[in-house]
């Protein structure tokens, strides 16, 4: 019913375009009246049934609702986020090992955030091919600690930095909660209903992303009638069960699962279609970083910084909201760039660059 309400005025708003009637006639089949919008804790914009922060509730990382019920502003609210990885795990298919220990993970952290991340995404727990399960008490020893350092970095304490935690398993998520993260990551995209509760409580942000098997079975190959349709409407139906649990759609992050169950030319096809994801009405999570899809440029495991970088630009270009990514300053760089191209660099930053009248040297 709040996505009728929320479908009516923006019909309303449209009357003089050809919709005159059509907003009458759909309040009179659902018995609405003629004036009816959102009820009290449904959003007006998103049209989630979920409900939000209250009016002039300033908690929610990264920003608050207004008092006409906007969604809360987010680092990816206004162009593309840079997510970047920190993987406290011996086994991660690319960063394996390199912040395993406590000091290096927090000096990692440090690195992304002078490079400027906008989330640093801690996980516990490889999900490539092969990787072998960790326990639920493994996994949190390893997060807790390393998210409670973390909020200790000055642009993380000030939030302007946020914290997200990658797991599939709703006790590490609700530890990790505790311990200050302001981000669920869920590779499962909300398969366990205890996680959808863990979400609903903290009412905080989640990545909710598509696939078929985590860790990914490298035996599964499964076939598309078209790969972002299907992937489209996987993720509806995700939606939905986030609806029900009561989750925030306007808290609601869809990541297409690159590299979960596709193959090459599909994740460079997701890519190319990402702003078909719009139809979800929920902003979208790209996470292609040093993955094997690169492989079909005749990239290696080792060599694939670079292919990534033009993978951001292009993601970035086509209206990626995130951007997830183990190199922080080359994809920092890359969405820079998306963005002055597009007219839409933020942070006060001057596309126009240089003198037009000569006064800059022409690089060499």
């Amino acid at each position: 019913m709040a996505e009728y309400r929320a479908l009516l005025d923006r019909l309303r708003a449209r009357e003089g375009g050809g919709f005159a009637g059509v907003a009458a006639d759909i309040a009179d089949r659902l018995g609405l009246d003629e004036g009816d919008g959102p009820v009290a804790g449904e959003s007006e914009g998103g049209g989630s049934a979920g409900g939000g922060p209250e009016d002039g509730d300033d908690s929610a990382p990264g920003g608050d609702a207004d008092a006409g019920g906007s969604p809360p502003d987010y680092p990816w609210t206004d162009g593309t986020a840079v997510m970047g990885v920190l993987n406290v795990t011996p086994d991660s298919f690319h960063d394996g090992g390199r912040h395993e220990a406590l000091e290096d993970a927090i000096a990692g952290a440090e690195r992304m955030v002078e490079a400027g991340v906008d989330v640093v995404d801690v996980g516990g727990e490889s999900t490539r091919p092969g990787a072998d399960p960790v326990t639920v008490d493994e996994e949190i020893d390893r997060v807790v600690p390393t998210i409670e350092a973390v909020r200790s970095v000055p642009a993380v304490a000030d939030g302007d930095v946020l914290i997200s935690v990658d797991t599939r398993k709703a006790p590490v998520a609700e530890a990790a909660l505790e311990a200050g993260a302001d981000v669920i990551n869920d590779v499962t995209g909300l398969e366990d209903p205890a996680m959808r509760e863990v979400v609903a409580e903290a009412d905080c942000p989640v990545v909710v992303m598509h696939s078929l098997d985590a860790p990914v079975d490298p035996t599964n190959d499964p076939e598309y009638d078209d790969v972002v349709g299907d992937v489209i409407e996987s993720l509806r139906e995700r939606l939905s069960l986030a609806d029900t649990a009561g989750i925030d759609r306007d808290k609601v992050i869809v990541d297409p699962g690159l590299g979960f169950g596709k193959s090459a030319a599909e994740a460079f096809e997701l890519i190319d279609r990402i702003g078909e994801f719009a139809a979800l009405d929920c902003p979208v999570l790209v996470g292609h970083s040093h993955k094997s899809m690169f492989g079909a440029v005749d990239r290696e495991p080792s060599d694939r910084e670079h292919a990534t970088v033009a993978a951001t630009a292009l993601a970035a270009d086509r209206g990626a909201d995130l951007v997830r990514v183990h190199d922080a300053a080359e994809n920092r760089a890359a969405v820079d760039v998306a963005a002055a191209v597009n007219g839409t660099l933020r942070g006060g930053g001057d596309a126009d660059g240089g003198d037009r009248d000569g006064a800059d040297a022409p690089d060499e």
